[in-house]
């Protein structure tokens, strides 16, 4: 028998009157082994399951059962009962159980059904205590497009808002006096500084990503918000390539799955010094770095990822996304996605700038759609996506939004402005 998971007071009680008991075997033991891991779960994510099982719980039994019964009806063929189904702990013979059931397609659709009733519910709670949110997207200076050529997949979206910038040197300053509202020199706290002074914040809300440090070094306190870059973290990466591709061959790992698991079991302590010694932050890093995307070697890769799984799990209200240039992709098996490819490969080091605004433009899409995603962000979440040096950036926002009603060009200190307005710093 597993043991019982750490988890909030509240879930404890629904726990102990029966109510994962009272649940589909596949649905409650999903969720039972997602509780274990309680401590390495932000507080969005926390709040959310908290939110999600009182509502079973408050809600008619009657309704419930309803709601339930498809999928009973669904683990009824393909066999699921308490001989062939442990209710307290999630397994690989679980998911192999799962995923060799010729029901496994119905199983799925029953399940998104499911959330499909529950989610609006859900949503419902979380808009009304709604606040004003803000994404900022930065592109590298070296990109070899114009205004005109970028975030073409959003151009229907939002607005062009065109800039007025130093006609002699139209990139110095750029991001100071965009973020900070005033030059690099005169270091003024940004707008990450601000925020993270307000009350009543959680430890959580307020995150820069990014694959150098052009915004991070801007910011003159080092509290106060979450941060995470690409090139910071090589000394972790080499470290985590190094640990798997010696896993892989010492102990001959049979699978993917296999593969993940012992992932998952994977706790190095160059992870746990990134994050600061935070077992949340650390967890956080583990699962971006090593779920076999890319993200341990590209630095674009590692940037999208790792911003969509704050926005995911941690639903900042204050998010900065910084790309760079990446290097061009290396001939590569699936094993080496874990290996260091300037150690593996005698090929030279380039950069690519065309590969790299072929990625982003996909990139700005899928940031902007993780957002939407979610209640915390519909309706109240102004978008800035910034081309540092460019003489316009592309504005997503709601129609209060200070920047949406301008048609002349603006000085980037007006940006600044705007978006401290907006958040009310």
């Amino acid at each position: 028998m597993a043991e019982t998971p750490k988890i909030s007071d509240g879930l404890k009680r629904l726990m102990k009157d029966g109510l994962f008991d009272r649940l589909p075997p596949t649905f409650s033991t999903y969720f039972y082994d997602r509780l274990r891991e309680w401590e390495t779960l932000f507080p969005a994510e926390q709040n959310y399951f908290e939110r999600l099982f009182s509502l079973l719980d408050r809600s008619e039994p009657k309704a419930v059962e309803e709601l339930f019964s498809p999928l009973r009806a669904v683990e009824a063929k393909m066999g699921v009962s308490e001989k062939t189904w442990s209710r307290r702990e999630f397994t690989l013979e679980h998911v192999d159980f799962l995923q060799r059931s010729p029901h496994l397609t119905e199983w799925r659709a029953t399940i998104a059904g499911i959330f499909s009733k529950i989610d609006p519910l859900l949503d419902e709670e979380v808009a009304r205590a709604g606040h004003s949110r803000l994404v900022i997207v930065v592109s590298p200076p070296e990109l070899p497009m114009g205004a005109d050529r970028m975030w073409t997949r959003l151009k229907d979206r939002g607005k062009l808002v065109r800039l007025k910038l130093d006609e002699d040197d139209p990139l110095a300053d750029y991001l100071p006096l965009l973020l900070a509202g005033k030059r690099r020199a005169e270091k003024a706290p940004t707008l990450f500084d601000l925020y993270g002074k307000k009350t009543g914040l959680g430890a959580y809300d307020n995150w820069i990503v990014e694959a150098g440090d052009s915004v991070s070094s801007l910011t003159s306190a080092k509290s106060g918000w979450v941060g995470f870059g690409f090139d910071r973290l090589k000394e972790a990466r080499e470290v985590l390539m190094d640990l798997v591709n010696k896993m892989v061959t010492r102990e001959q790992i049979p699978g993917p799955r296999q593969l993940g698991e012992r992932l998952r079991q994977m706790h190095p302590k160059e992870l746990d010094a990134a994050a600061g010694g935070n077992p949340i932050l650390a967890g956080f890093l583990r699962s971006v770095l090593l779920n076999g995307n890319g993200t341990l070697l590209i630095n674009n890769t590692f940037v999208e990822w790792a911003g969509i799984q704050a926005v995911r799990r941690a639903r900042p209200s204050l998010l900065c996304v910084s790309f760079g240039i990446r290097s061009k992709i290396k001939p590569f098996s699936s094993l080496l996605i874990y290996t260091n490819q300037e150690e593996a490969n005698p090929i030279p080091t380039q950069a690519d700038m065309l590969g790299s605004y072929v990625d982003l433009e996909v990139f700005y899409q899928y940031i902007w759609q993780e957002c939407e995603k979610y209640a915390e962000y519909r309706h109240n979440t102004a978008y800035l996506f910034v081309g540092e040096g460019m003489d316009a950036l592309f504005v997503i926002a709601p129609p209060d939004f200070p920047l949406t009603a301008t048609d002349q060009p603006i000085p980037l200190t007006e940006v600044f402005a705007g978006a401290r307005q907006w958040l009310h710093l």
